[in-house]
């Protein structure tokens, strides 16, 4: 890995404002700080924010200044802070920050080069916008959960596939674009991002593999919903899983060859009428020994086979150690800033969450008179 006490990350010098929220809101605005970006987050004045352990390592890397919003002179502090600020994050409902004072209109007006982030499920616009929701409502009515699950129950994928990646990495992804932008033109403008809108984007594959007759409109029958036999999980003899992802041919072939089978022996793979034939196949030789043990037989090979690890066993796989993904950061593991990078990576992850700032120390520190 690259040293990292030689810079401040890729995004040092960024001033962000994070309007405390949920969800995608505070993991955005890891991402930004991660990467050296100079956060602050707005919290409520209920003194719950910088004790809530669940939560401290999504909101890692920022300190904190606690503002009540219905309260006038509150409301000027946070004015005074985005207007020197490069980009804002918020995750309220559409409108909420329009009545408090806060809305794009006002922010951009006193603030020109702002990127306004504005983080919901629904969208800022839309017949649903003003509704509440969650990562499984959102990611339902964009088909994405339809095809994920049994054959006969859709499962949420936790809130991974809508919160944080069709929501906070889009979001990050929309404000570095216009940051950019910003820098080029001077022009700020506001993002919208919408968990729906990204988790479409992210089904674009599925999509199109849809409308080329490649993917069947149900669950546990494609290629890469687990109908595959190549493409799926096996219980092993100690009720654990391997993952199998042996797509091409030749790691098809060495998949197959450590199961001590032979191709011309198998149901031929590329007929799907023939994949539960192999599923059971496989599954009656997979189920014979423990989950280390497959490890063990296909370490080292291209048959795209890997253990299914629970939490405590990822943060001490030996490959997951070599990079260092799980550091112990101030007795909490947590999962090092993503991805690398060889001239400005990331800088140490710091415990600036329990940092309560006054308002002339956000003043002093970010330059405001």
């Amino acid at each position: 890995m690259a040293d990292q006490n030689n810079t401040g990350g890729p995004l040092s010098g960024l001033k962000v404002v994070e309007f405390d929220g949920l969800g995608p809101t505070p993991f955005s605005a890891m991402q930004l700080a991660d990467m050296g970006a100079n956060v602050i987050r707005i919290a409520r004045k209920t003194g719950t924010q910088a004790a809530n352990q669940f939560t401290d390592v999504v909101i890692r890397n920022r300190s904190y200044i606690e503002l009540d919003l219905k309260n006038v002179n509150d409301i000027g502090i946070a004015k005074k802070i985005v207007s020197h600020s490069d980009i804002l994050i918020e995750g309220f409902r559409p409108g909420v920050m329009e009545r408090l004072g806060l809305g794009p209109s006002e922010m951009l007006s006193a603030n020109k080069k702002l990127v306004y982030g504005r983080m919901t499920g629904w969208g800022q616009k839309g017949p649903l916008s003003n509704t509440a929701g969650h990562d499984i409502n959102y990611i339902s009515i964009s088909g994405a959960l339809h095809a994920i699950g049994t054959k006969d129950t859709p499962i949420a994928p936790l809130n991974l596939l809508g919160d944080f990646a069709a929501g906070s990495m889009y979001l990050v992804f929309g404000i570095l674009c216009a940051v950019l932008h910003a820098k080029q033109t001077g022009q700020g403008q506001v993002v919208d991002g919408s968990i729906v809108d990204g988790t479409a984007n992210l089904m674009a594959m599925m999509y199109s593999m849809f409308n080329f007759k490649q993917w069947e409109d149900r669950r546990d029958i494609n290629l890469l919903d687990g109908g595959a036999p190549f493409y799926t999980t096996y219980k092993t003899s100690d009720s654990r899983h391997i993952s199998v992802g042996a797509i091409e041919d030749k790691f098809y072939l060495e998949f197959i060859t450590k199961l001590d089978l032979k191709l011309d022996e198998l149901p031929n793979r590329t007929d799907k009428s023939n994949w539960p034939k192999l599923k059971d196949i496989f599954q009656e030789i997979i189920k014979t020994k423990t989950m280390r043990e497959w490890e063990e037989i296909y370490f080292g090979t291209d048959a795209c086979v890997a253990p299914v690890l629970n939490f405590e066993e990822a943060f001490v796989d030996p490959h997951n150690k070599y990079r260092e993904i799980f550091p112990k950061a101030f007795n909490i593991i947590q999962p090092k800033p993503a991805p690398d990078l060889s001239v400005t990576p990331a800088p140490n992850i710091t415990e600036k969450h329990k940092i309560k700032l006054t308002e002339a120390e956000v003043f002093s520190q970010w330059g405001i008179d």
